[in-house]
């Protein structure tokens, strides 16, 4: 059987991954994730999912590798994870009374065949009007200096929410589970089928 691998160490990602019951091991992928000259952000974020997925390949032989990555897009900019509470208020300024889109790229790499399949998730984020001291009560509160737009949805970054549109709510913390099962379906890995094995 093949050893399922999550290419990163996000806690979030993690703890996605862990609601379907299956085992699984977390490498760190050392992979660059600047974007190229003029690269659209669906474009970034599936390349970089690859990238992630295939640079952890080389310790697991036999592996169904999962790699991921998102940013936010907000009038045509891309923006990451703000990293500081400054960035912080930068990016939820910028938000404040706009809809931000995230697309998420997710990859599954087969190391055994050297085969993948990838694709882009989007979801979009409605934001409320946010005054500066909401702003610094909510990034001091929860410091998501790690979460690209700078909030856990998850968390009390619901607050800072009209409306979330899209298919699935996990692909707004990091990994589009719906798209993930069957993914690895096709890879061959039944994640209903599995449970009768770990039962």
């Amino acid at each position: 059987m093949k050893t399922l691998v999550l290419g990163s160490t996000s806690p979030f990602r993690k703890s996605i991954l862990e609601k379907l019951n299956l085992a699984f091991e977390c490498a760190k992928p050392d992979v660059n994730e600047t974007a190229l000259a003029n690269e659209a952000p669906q474009a970034l974020v599936e390349r970089l999912a690859i990238a992630k997925a295939k640079a952890v390949a080389s310790e697991f032989s036999n592996a169904l590798i999962i790699g991921s990555d998102q940013v936010a897009v907000c009038d045509g900019e891309i923006l990451g994870k703000p990293h500081t509470f400054e960035n912080g208020i930068k990016q939820l300024t910028k938000f404040s009374n706009k809809s931000v889109t995230f697309y998420t790229g997710l990859c599954v790499y087969d190391s055994a065949s050297n085969t993948s399949t990838s694709l882009v998730e989007p979801f979009i984020v409605h934001f409320n009007e946010l005054s500066r001291s909401e702003i610094e009560s909510y990034l001091k509160a929860e410091q998501p200096y790690n979460c690209a737009g700078s909030f856990k949805s998850e968390g009390l970054g619901i607050c800072l929410f009209k409306k979330l549109e899209g298919d699935d709510p996990n692909t707004l913390i990091g990994l589009p589970l719906i798209k993930l099962v069957s993914l690895l379906k096709e890879h061959g890995l039944d994640t209903l089928a599995q449970q009768n094995l770990t039962c």
